[in-house]
């Protein structure tokens, strides 16, 4: 029984939780990285499929066929890398990329001392519609009141 609270303890973070305010004027910045995210996400994507299609041609394949396959896998490749960096820079904010693609991203905030998260919808005009509580289904989505509650320290939360 000790072990197992020692590993929750270890598990134990803390994360910045943003108010409602802070995390509006966080916006355009969240929309460029979600975008960045987006595009560099797409673009992996569009590669690897590329060299699997050059790779299933039937036949052997030719010194032309070799070298662009090679070069759709290296292209992906530093896709997911840039995708990667622009993922560490939402990261180092404490906010989490939930699908690159479809544009989500979750900004903490506290809701009644427990962690909640707005949901950043980069489709949106308005962005931030909705919030859920970090115990919610991925899916859940509550309207966002006109000035949800600030966090109790303004600062953390132990998740």
């Amino acid at each position: 029984m000790g072990r197992k609270r020692k590993e929750a303890e270890r598990r134990q973070e803390t994360i910045q939780v943003w108010t409602y305010d802070q995390a509006r004027r966080v916006l355009p910045y969240v929309a460029s990285i979600m975008r960045s995210l987006r595009e560099h996400r797409l673009e992996a994507q569009k590669q690897r499929l590329t060299a699997q299609r050059l790779a299933s041609r039937p036949g052997r394949p030719g010194r032309q066929g070799l070298i662009a396959q090679e070069q759709c896998v290296r292209e992906a490749r530093e896709a997911e890398e840039r995708f990667q960096e622009a993922l560490e820079e939402l990261h180092v904010l404490d906010i989490y990329c939930l699908d690159a693609i479809q544009g989500l991203a979750l900004i903490p905030f506290a809701q009644e001392d427990q962690l909640a998260w707005y949901v950043f919808n980069l489709f949106e005009s308005d962005g931030l519609q909705f919030w859920r509580y970090h115990q919610d289904p991925l899916e859940t989505r509550r309207p966002i009141a006109p000035t949800p509650a600030a966090p109790t320290d303004g600062n953390s939360v132990i998740v």
